[in-house]
C-alpha cells in the first residue's frame, strides 16, 4: 500500500529530478488569501500557495525514460506549488492540510483536473508537498496538460497531528477539500479549473481514488464532473484480500509487518483495537511500535525496530485474531472496505501486476466484481509479472494516454 518505490528503501519509480531555478510564480507568497471565503474557515479555504518546482518538458521527459514509463506526449513544462487549506479531522474538527497543486506552464488558461491520490508513507517529509520523488505521477498528468491536484493527507507534509494511515472518510475528505483549494489556487495563479475531474492514485491511494470517486459523484465536490476513474494497485479488499494475504505468504513479511503496524497503531485511534500495545505486539515491539509512527521515522529505520514477521510480530492471541477479525479490528476493516460498494457512472480502469506481494492483484479482481455487480464499466488492466511499484510504472502512461481520451 505504498508510495515510496520498493519497501523499505524507497527504490523503483520514485524520481529526483533536476532542481531548475524557479519561474512564473511572482507574487505567489506564504499566506496570500483565498479569493473568496476570506478568512471563512471554510472547508477547501486556501491559506498559503508556495512554490516548490519548476521544471522543463525535456527535464520530465528524460526522467520518466530513465524510469522506464511509457510513451505519453508530453506538452508543457510543470510549474509546482505547495498549497495549504482547510479541512476537517476523523472527528470533524477544523484542522489544516497540504497538497501539491501541479499546472502545466503553457497552454491556456482553462484546465481540466486529475487527483492524483499517494501510496503509504510513514514520515511526513515523503508527501508531494515536500518531497520531489513523491511527485513523478503529478508532473506526468501535468506535462499532458491538466492541472493536478495531489493531497498529503491529514498528518503527512505540513499538515498537524499524526496521519490517520487508511481512514477512508478523513483521506476522502482531505482530498475533497484539496480539489477545492485547487480551484481557488489555480485562479490566483492566473488560470482556471473546469468542471472535468479525472481520478487516479497508486496503492494507498488507490483505495482513496475509488472512495473520493464515489464522493464526487454523490456530490460531495461540488462543481466537479466525474469523467473517468484509473487507480493502481490498490487495497479495495482489506478483509477478503489484503488482510488474510498477511498470513499466508502473499504479501512479503516486510511489508506485511511494516503495513499491519501502521494500521493497527493508526486505527487503534479511532477503533478499539487495544488498550495497551503488549495486548498485540509481542516485547519488545509493544514498547516501541507506537512511537515508530510519529512522522518523523524513516520506513528504513522502522523496519529495523520491528519484527521480521507478522507471526513474530503479534501475540499468539491477537495473531489468532487476525486470522479470524473480531472486535475493534473488525471493525477497523469494515469500516475501511467499501471502496468499491458502489456503481460508478464513468468508466473504470483497475491496474495491477501479477506478481505484487504488498497489494495482491486479488484486490483489484474482487473490486471490478463488485463494481460490475452493480452494473458499472471496468476492466481490470493486468500490466505484466510485475511487482507493486512496478505495476505503477507500467500503468502510468497508459493512464495518461486513455485521460486525454477518456470520454463519459
Amino acid at each position: 500500500m505504498g508510495t515510496q518505490p520498493g519497501r523499505p528503501m524507497r527504490k523503483g519509480p520514485a524520481v529526483t529530478l533536476g532542481a531548475l531555478a524557479l519561474v512564473g510564480v511572482a507574487g505567489v507568497v506564504p499566506g496570500l488569501p483565498a479569493a473568496e471565503g476570506q478568512g471563512s474557515g471554510d472547508r477547501g479555504e486556501v491559506v498559503s500557495v508556495v512554490p516548490v518546482a519548476a521544471h522543463s518538458r525535456a527535464e520530465i521527459a528524460r526522467v520518466l525514460g530513465r524510469q522506464h514509463v511509457g510513451a505519453v506526449p508530453l506538452r508543457y513544462g510543470v510549474l509546482a506549488y505547495r498549497v495549504t487549506y482547510r479541512t476537517v479531522d476523523p472527528q470533524g474538527r477544523p484542522t489544516t492540510a497540504t497538497g501539491l497543486l501541479s499546472v502545466p506552464s503553457g497552454g491556456g488558461r482553462r484546465l481540466g483536473l486529475v487527483s492524483d491520490t499517494h501510496g503509504t508513507m510513514a514520515n511526513r517529509a515523503y508527501a508531494p508537498s515536500v518531497a520531489e520523488d513523491a511527485r513523478t505521477r503529478s508532473y506526468l498528468f501535468a506535462a499532458t496538460g491538466r492541472a493536478v491536484a495531489a493531497p498529503d493527507y491529514l498528518g503527512l507534509g505540513e499538515g498537524p497531528g499524526r496521519h490517520p494511515y487508511m481512514d477512508t472518510r478523513s483521506a476522502v475528505t482531505a482530498s475533497v477539500d484539496m480539489l477545492r483549494a485547487a480551484r481557488t489556487a489555480s485562479r490566483l495563479l492566473g488560470r482556471s479549473l473546469d468542471r472535468d475531474l479525472y481520478v487516479t492514485g497508486f496503492s494507498q491511494g488507490g483505495q482513496v481514488a475509488m472512495a473520493l470517486a464515489r464522493a464526487v459523484q454523490g456530490g460531495d465536490a461540488a462543481g466537479f464532473r466525474l469523467k473517468a476513474v484509473a487507480p493502481v494497485a490498490g487495497p479495495y479488499d482489506l478483509q477478503g484480500t489484503e488482510e488474510p494475504a498477511l498470513t499466508d505468504g502473499r504479501v512479503n513479511n516486510v511489508s506485511g509487518v511494516f503495513y499491519l503496524s501502521y494500521f493497527l497503531v493508526a486505527q487503534n485511534r479511532l477503533h478499539p483495537i487495544y488498550k495497551d500495545p503488549a495486548e498485540v505486539f509481542r516485547q519488545p515491539y509493544a514498547g516501541r511500535v507506537e512511537g515508530l509512527f510519529d512522522g518523523r521515522h524513516k520506513d528504513e529505520d522502522i523496519v529495523r525496530q520491528l519484527a521480521p514477521t507478522v507471526r513474530k510480530l503479534l501475540t499468539d492471541r491477537f495473531y489468532r485474531e487476525l486470522r479470524k477479525p473480531a472486535g475493534g479490528l473488525l471493525e477497523a476493516l469494515r469500516a475501511n472496505g467499501h471502496a468499491c460498494d458502489w456503481k460508478p457512472d464513468v468508466p473504470v480502469r483497475l491496474y495491477a501486476g501479477n506478481r505484487d506481494t504488498d497489494v495482491p492483484i486479488g484486490n483489484a479482481r474482487t473490486c471490478a466484481r463488485t463494481l460490475a455487480g452493480r452494473g458499472a464499466r471496468v476492466r481490470v488492466l493486468e500490466v505484466g509479472p510485475v511487482g507493486h511499484f512496478g505495476s505503477d510504472r507500467a500503468a502510468l502512461a497508459g493512464i495518461a494516454r486513455w485521460f486525454s481520451g477518456a470520454t463519459a
